[in-house]
C-alpha cells in the first residue's frame, strides 16, 4: 500500500473527523468513493475490467486454457491469480516495492475463492479426470490511491461476469488421446456464474472507530485494519476469509463492530456492482444502430 508523508496535525486532523462520523473528503464512516467501472477492455482476453476507485485504477484481465484437473480434483477446473503492481502506480512500487503486496493480495484472493460455495470450479471441467479449463486471472494495479483489496476484487468479479469461455461441442477419448472440439462462433459460448463470487471489503482502525474503503490518507493513520472476504447468497451474506494487517490490536467488540460493518458494506457493494454490470451489459448487447453513440462521430 502506498506510504503517504502526513504531519501529525494532518493525522490529528483525520482523526478528529472520524471521531465526529465526518471523513476530509465528506464522507461518513460507512461510505465508499465514487467509482467507475467499464467490461471488455482488452481485446485477446476472455473477459475484462477495468475500475476506478477515486485515485485507485485496476485493469483486469481473464486469459484460459485447457489443462488436467488434479488427483484431488478430477471434477473441478482451476483458476489463478497474478498481481503486477505497475512502478507508476505509486513511487514504492519502484524497484521491487510491490512485489510482496502483490504476493498478498494474490494469496487473499486465493483464499477468499476457496469454497466451492462461492465460485463453483465444476462448471470448468470438461471432462472428468481428463481435462478442465484453467483461468488466469492477471491483475494489474495502475494507480494506488488506497484500499486496493476492496477494489481489485471489485473489479476481478466484474471481469469474471464479463468473461465468455468457448462451447466445448464434443469431447471424447480417441485411442487414449482427448479429442476435443471448441465452437469458432464468438456468439456459441459459455458464462460463468459469479452470483456467489465474494468481495474483500477492507475496515480500517483509526482511533477508535473503524471505516470502510480507507484512502491513502486515512491508511497511514490506522494502526490495524481487518480485509473481510464477503460472499452473497440469498440476500444474506457470509465471511469467507479474514486477514488482518498492521502493528495494532482488536478488542473483542470492535473486532465483532468491524466485521458487521465489512458484512453490511460488503453486501451493499455487491448489490452496486451486479446491478452495474447488468446495465453495462444491456446497453452492449444492443444491435449496432440502435447503440448510443458519442463523441465528434455522431
Amino acid at each position: 500500500m502506498a506510504n503517504v508523508l502526513l504531519s501529525e496535525a494532518e493525522k490529528t486532523y483525520i482523526l478528529h473527523g472520524i471521531q465526529n462520523d465526518y471523513r476530509n473528503d465528506g464522507r461518513t464512516k460507512r461510505d465508499y468513493r465514487p467509482m467507475e467501472l467499464e467490461t471488455d477492455v482488452v481485446v485477446h482476453a476472455m473477459g475484462s475490467a477495468r475500475l476506478r476507485l477515486a485515485n485507485t485504477d485496476i485493469l483486469v484481465a481473464v486469459k484460459a486454457d485447457i489443462d488436467v484437473p488434479t488427483s484431488d480434483c478430477p471434477k473441478e477446473g482451476k483458476i489463478e491469480f497474478f498481481v503486477d503492481c505497475s512502478a507508476n502506480a505509486t513511487p514504492d512500487f519502484e524497484g521491487r516495492g510491490g512485489e510482496e503486496l502483490a504476493t498478498e493480495i494474490a494469496n487473499t484472493l486465493s483464499k477468499a475463492y476457496l469454497s466451492q460455495q462461492v465460485f463453483d470450479l465444476s462448471s470448468l471441467c470438461i471432462l472428468a479426470k481428463h481435462q478442465c479449463w484453467k483461468l488466469y486471472v492477471d491483475i494489474l494495479i495502475l494507480e494506488c490511491g488506497g484500499n486496493l483489496f476492496d477494489a481489485v476484487s471489485l473489479a476481478v468479479k466484474a471481469a469474471l461476469y464479463n468473461t465468455k469461455l468457448p462451447r466445448v461441442s464434443s469431447a471424447e477419448l480417441d485411442g487414449g488421446s482427448m479429442d476435443i472440439i471448441l465452437s469458432d462462433d464468438p456468439y456459441d459460448c459459455e458464462r460463468l456464474d459469479v452470483a456467489f463470487a465474494p468481495l474483500l471489503v477492507t475496515v480500517c482502525k483509526i482511533g477508535d472507530h473503524c471505516v470502510v474503503d480507507p484512502s491513502a490518507e486515512e491508511e497511514e493513520c490506522s494502526a490495524i485494519s481487518v480485509v473481510i472476504g464477503v460472499s452473497f447468497r440469498d440476500d444474506k451474506g457470509s465471511i469467507t476469509s479474514i486477514r488482518t494487517s498492521g502493528e495494532g490490536s482488536f478488542h473483542a467488540d470492535t473486532l465483532n463492530r468491524s466485521l458487521d460493518l465489512g458484512l453490511s458494506a460488503g453486501m451493499s457493494l455487491n448489490k452496486a456492482l451486479i446491478q452495474a454490470l447488468n446495465t453495462d451489459e444491456e446497453q452492449n448487447s444492443k444491435p449496432l444502430g440502435e447503440k448510443d453513440i458519442f463523441g465528434f462521430l455522431k
